[in-house]
């Protein structure tokens, strides 16, 4: 059972305004963000979530950027989908606070770093359930056992 209780660690990403860059294509910069939980640290800005768009509104996530942790930097890769009704996800579009709850934002991440006390993460595959805020995601990452 997943719960937050067992969380590997909370990450907000700040997220500036999506780049359209061809129909159904678009790159959402990642501008920072912090790291909460198991791990403390920050995002570092320069990452990006490339999104692809289906005409029924379902996102393909890809996104790449880098956490600044106590123990060191990590590389993060993490891919997934957001869907839900259209009405939903309307309404994530406009920015509005929405019940997560009602839409699906689920991830899986892999971990990569140098850092020898954060050894475990590059062993490690995680899963994530997202929550789309008006300029920040937020992912709760669990690890899979």
């Amino acid at each position: 059972m997943i719960s937050a209780a067992n969380a590997l660690m909370q990450i907000d990403l700040s997220v500036a305004p999506a780049i359209e860059v061809l129909p159904g294509r678009r790159c959402i910069p990642i501008t920072g963000g912090m790291v909460s939980g198991a791990f403390k640290g920050e995002v570092l800005g320069g990452g990006a979530d490339w999104q692809q768009i289906a005409a029924d509104g379902t996102i393909e996530i890809d996104a790449r950027y880098v956490l600044q942790l106590a123990e060191g930097r990590v590389e993060v890769e993490s891919r997934g989908l957001r869907a839900g009704p259209p009405e939903v996800l309307d309404r994530l579009a406009r920015g509005e606070m929405v019940d997560p709850a009602l839409y699906y934002f689920r991830t899986a991440i892999r971990f990569k770093t140098a850092a020898a006390t954060l050894d475990r993460l590059n062993h490690l595959l995680a899963v994530s359930h997202g929550q789309r805020l008006a300029d920040t995601v937020r992912l709760t990452v669990y690890p899979v056992i």
